[in-house]
C-alpha cells in the first residue's frame, strides 16, 4: 500500500489535474476564503506545469508544428469559455473584458513570451536562430487579426463608441477564422517545414534527437490529462478572479488589469513550453507557440464572444485607446524588424522584453 502511494505521489502530473477538477467541483460558484483561495492557487499552480509536461508528451509524439498547435488551440479554446462565463456573470462592467484579455495575450506572447526565450536562446547559443518564411507568416496574421478586431472599432461610425455594428461584428468574426483557418492549412499541411525549428547552420529538424517518442497510448493519456489540467487552470482562476478583481480595485488600479493578470495566467503553461524549447534551441517552437496563442487568442475568442453577445444584454466594447494602438504598432514594427533576419541577438529580445514592461506600467499607471 505505502508502496503504491508513494509512486502515485511521484507521478504528480498524473494526480494533480485529476485534484484540480474535484477542487474545481467543490468551489465552482461559491465565495471563497482566504484559506481556500491559498490552496486553489497552489493547485493552479501545479496544474500549469502538469499541463506544460503532458503538451510537450503529446508534441513530442505528434511533432512539430503539431504539437505546439495542440497546446495554443486548447488553451484558447478554454479561455474563451473563461471570457464568455466572466462577461455573462458582470454585466456592464465586463463589456471591455474580452478587448482587454485578447490584447493582453497579444502583448504577452508577441514581447513577453517572444522577447525572454529570444534572450535565453541567444544568450545559451550565440544567436536565436528561427525560420524567417514561417514566422513571418504567423506575424503578418497576427497583425492584420488585431487591426481587423481591435482597432478597426475605434475608427468605425456606424455604432457610437468603440464598438462594432452587427454587420461589422459579424465581419470580423468570420475574417478571423477564415485567417486562422488558412493559416492552420498552411502550418500543418501545405508548408509545414517553414515552421520547424532549425539549427544554427539553417538545417530543419524533422525529429527530435534526444529521446524516444511516446506510444500512442501514453500520448492519448497525456491529451486527456493535459485537457483536465487545462480546465482546472481556467477553472480554478475563474474562482481566484473576485480576489484579484477585489485587489485591484483596492489598489486604485484600473478594471482592464483584470484582463492582464487573466491572460497571464491562462499563458502560463505556454509561457514555460515556449522557455523550454528556447534553451533546447528550439527557438521556432518557442515562436510557434507565442504567434500560435496570439492567432488562437483573437481568431476564437472573437467569434465567440461575437456569438455570445446575441444573448448577452450588455455592450461589447472592442476598440482599443490611443495608448494601446501606439504599442500594438509599435509590437508590429518591432517584430517585423526581428523576423526578417531569421536570427536574432540579446538586444531583439531585450528590446521585446522593454516594449512589455512599457505595456505592463502603462496598464497599471494609464
Amino acid at each position: 500500500m505505502i508502496v503504491r502511494l508513494r509512486s502515485l505521489v511521484t507521478r504528480w502530473t498524473v494526480v494533480v489535474p485529476v485534484i484540480a477538477v474535484v477542487l474545481l467541483a467543490f468551489t465552482w460558484g461559491r465565495d471563497l476564503p482566504g484559506a481556500v483561495v491559498g490552496l486553489v492557487t497552489l493547485v493552479l499552480a501545479g496544474s500549469v506545469l502538469a499541463a506544460v509536461h503532458h503538451a510537450e508528451v503529446v508534441a513530442h509524439r505528434v511533432g512539430e508544428p503539431f504539437g505546439s498547435l495542440v497546446l495554443a488551440v486548447a488553451v484558447t479554446i478554454i479561455e474563451v469559455a473563461l471570457i464568455v462565463t466572466l462577461m455573462a456573470d458582470g454585466g456592464d462592467k465586463s463589456s471591455t473584458l474580452a478587448r482587454d484579455t485578447v490584447f493582453a495575450a497579444v502583448m504577452i506572447t508577441c514581447n513577453g513570451i517572444v522577447g525572454v526565450c529570444l534572450l535565453v536562446a541567444s544568450l545559451r547559443h550565440g544567436l536565436a536562430v528561427f525560420n524567417a518564411e514561417g514566422t513571418g507568416a504567423a506575424l503578418a496574421t497576427v497583425a492584420t487579426l488585431a487591426t481587423l478586431s481591435l482597432v478597426f472599432p475605434t475608427f468605425t461610425t456606424s455604432k457610437p463608441g468603440p464598438e462594432f455594428s452587427g454587420a461589422q461584428l459579424t465581419f470580423a468574426a468570420v475574417a478571423s477564422l477564415v485567417l486562422y483557418g488558412l493559416f492552420v492549412a498552411t502550418q500543418t499541411v501545405r508548408h509545414r517545414d517553414y515552421f520547424l525549428p532549425i539549427t544554427q547552420q539553417g538545417k530543419v529538424i524533422d525529429v527530435d534527437e534526444h529521446a524516444d517518442a511516446p506510444s500512442a497510448r501514453e500520448a492519448g493519456v497525456s491529451l486527456g490529462l493535459l485537457g483536465l489540467a487545462l480546465v482546472g487552470v481556467v477553472g480554478l482562476a475563474k474562482g481566484v478572479s473576485p480576489t484579484i478583481e477585489s485587489g485591484v480595485e483596492a489598489a486604485g488600479m484600473p478594471h482592464s488589469v483584470v484582463g492582464v493578470i487573466i491572460a497571464l495566467l491562462v499563458l502560463l503553461p505556454e509561457t514555460i513550453a515556449a522557455l523550454r524549447s528556447a534553451r533546447r534551441d528550439r527557438v521556432q517552437t518557442s515562436l510557434n507557440l507565442a504567434l500560435g496563442s496570439a492567432m488562437a487568442s483573437i481568431g476564437l475568442t472573437i467569434p465567440a464572444v461575437a456569438l455570445a453577445s446575441i444573448w448577452l444584454s450588455g455592450p461589447l466594447v472592442l476598440g482599443l485607446g490611443p495608448t494601446e494602438m501606439v504599442l500594438l504598432a509599435l509590437t508590429v514594427v518591432v517584430s517585423s524588424l526581428t523576423v526578417v533576419p531569421g536570427r536574432a541577438t540579446p538586444l531583439q529580445g531585450g528590446v521585446h522584453l522593454v516594449v512589455f514592461a512599457a505595456y505592463l506600467e502603462l496598464a497599471i499607471n494609464p
